[in-house]
């Protein structure tokens, strides 16, 4: 992926002061690390006549599809192959806007200590981009470039010289050429024009893309005659945030017309729709612990494990409720536990109170006796915190040996991620998570728990379910099977299992 940037001089401006702008020097080659790959800056010609500064950006093919692991939204199994063989290492998009960014961020400020006066002179500048894909044709890259000060020559690259019926291909060789713009207006055009041709990102869209968005396009893109295509295009089509883009450019459009600040124009609008204002939704946490505390009610659990009580959200919830007469919250973490308990404000609870609840340190992954015989016991966004393989120790710790008469275990529905517009494509929901599983992974692995340890097994969706990739949450509720005289019997505490006495034995003496 290659791009230049060259300009002329005289010897009263000489073209190497290319090099003050870019804060990058002529008589050196440099190398900087990106996370897809490796970008080079060296200068193929810097002399007092003509300067041409050169950005040679290597895409690491495994590290993209690492760091973008999972389908993201409108993936497909059969696109996996895809992942490797494409254009990324060799085509301008939004990789080589990234490096820009990463590797010119002073010049894009118009930032030069060196040579203060510098960043303001508008410069002869040529831009050559050998491979740029152009969904939309040279047509499109001349309405996009061309309203900017820019002469373009887009021309198409055929699919194969040798066959020529065969037509062309979607790239074109771009060549730039200007007289009025300077080096950092030149630059943040690039930034935006070159993934808005491409039609495609390679991570996540999030909210901070607006703010990037307005932040280069300032001075141009608010009166921008294709500005309705740049903004879908550079927002991936994401309707909520384009949207919220294009009210922003109309604001600072308004405020250039009327030679007055954005914020007065701001305050304006938003008192006139205050009386409308939407109530914000209800936090997922809360639907969660709400969904959590619904079903122990039903379950008829006064009893109540919580195990990987975290901060003690979940306990102090339950303590509120009368009908949950015991609560014990158990974590592996101490520091989590003394949060819970100032959470909780133990050392000031009354007695009555302070009899309901205690607060205990043990691992999930181990057996512990202090958990037998409750009603009821809940695993709230743990699972997914632990290494797959640990996670028979913990079924076995839960379902084998404490054996409460109801568990219940919610996890996040990973198809539900590509909803969250502020969650990079291919990221987990939380940076200690080590899986995230679809809906039909839960499903599997709940269902094959209840049958080796004699419970049945219902599922309940938490938060609004989407009919296309399902709720954020899964929550499974698990119940003891009734046991019938016929069955093998075992008993632990002052609950029953169920099953195969010697598979029972084998567990304990595994675990």
């Amino acid at each position: 992926m290659f791009l230049t940037i060259s300009t002329t001089g005289t010897p009263e401006r000489p073209a190497t002061d290319l090099g003050y702008l870019l804060h990058k020097h002529p008589d050196k080659a440099q190398t900087f690390s990106t996370s897809y790959g490796t970008a080079h800056v060296l200068y193929p010609e810097a002399d007092q006549a003509r300067c041409t500064a050169a950005l040679l950006l290597e895409v690491d093919a495994v590290a993209l599809v690492r760091r973008g692991k999972g389908k993201g939204r409108g993936g497909a199994p059969d696109a996996a192959l895809a992942q490797y063989v494409n254009d990324r290492p060799y085509a301008a998009s939004s990789l080589l806007a990234v490096a820009l960014s990463a590797v010119f961020s002073s010049a894009m400020r118009g930032v030069c200590a060196a040579r203060p006066e510098l960043p303001a002179q508008a410069l002869p500048l040529r831009v050559e981009v050998p491979a740029l894909p152009a969904r939309g044709g040279a047509g499109l890259v001349q309405r996009l470039f061309a309203p900017l000060g820019w002469t373009v020559d887009a021309e198409p690259v055929p699919l194969d010289t040798e066959f020529p019926q065969w037509g062309d291909s979607r790239y074109v060789r771009l060549v730039l050429e200007s007289e009025t713009l300077t080096v950092a207006e030149a630059l943040r055009h690039l930034y935006v024009l070159l993934p808005v041709l491409d039609d495609a990102k390679h991570y996540w869209v999030s909210d901070d893309e607006v703010d990037k968005l307005l932040r280069a396009g300032e001075g141009w893109l608010p009166d921008h005659p294709e500005q309705h295509v740049i903004t879908s295009r550079y927002l991936s089509r994401r309707w909520s945030l384009t949207r919220q883009a294009r009210e922003r450019l109309e604001l600072l459009r308004l405020a250039e017309a009327d030679d007055t600040e954005v914020e007065e124009i701001d305050n304006a609008v938003a008192a006139e729709a205050e009386e409308g204002t939407e109530e914000r939704p209800t936090p997922l946490a809360v639907q969660r612990r709400d969904a959590i505390l619904a079903a122990l009610t039903a379950s008829g659990a006064a009893r109540v494990l919580d195990l990987g009580c975290g901060q003690g959200q979940l306990v102090q919830a339950l303590l509120k409720d009368v009908r949950f007469t015991e609560i014990v919250g158990v974590d592996v973490s101490m520091r989590a536990l003394t949060i819970a308990s100032r959470r909780l404000k133990l050392d000031r609870m009354g007695e009555r109170q302070a009899s309901r609840v205690r607060l205990l340190q043990g691992s999930l992954a181990y057996t512990d006796t202090r958990l037998k015989g409750y009603d009821a016991a809940v695993l709230s966004e743990v699972i997914e915190h632990l290494d797959l393989p640990r996670l028979p120790a913990l079924e076995y710790a839960v379902f084998g040996s404490a054996r409460p008469r109801t568990v219940l275990v919610t996890t996040p529905n990973v198809e539900y991620n590509v909803r969250w517009e502020s969650l990079p494509a291919g990221h987990v929901r939380h940076g200690d998570h080590r899986f995230e599983w679809t809906r039909e992974e839960f499903r599997t692995w709940a269902a094959d728990v209840a049958e080796r340890h004699g419970y049945t097994v219902e599922f309940v969706p938490v938060g609004p379910d989407d009919p296309e990739v399902g709720p954020p949450t899964q929550m499974a509720v698990f119940t003891q099977a009734p046991t019938t005289p016929d069955q093998n019997t075992s008993t632990t505490g002052n609950t029953s299992t169920t099953g195969n006495a010697s598979t029972t034995e084998k567990e304990e003496k595994a675990a």
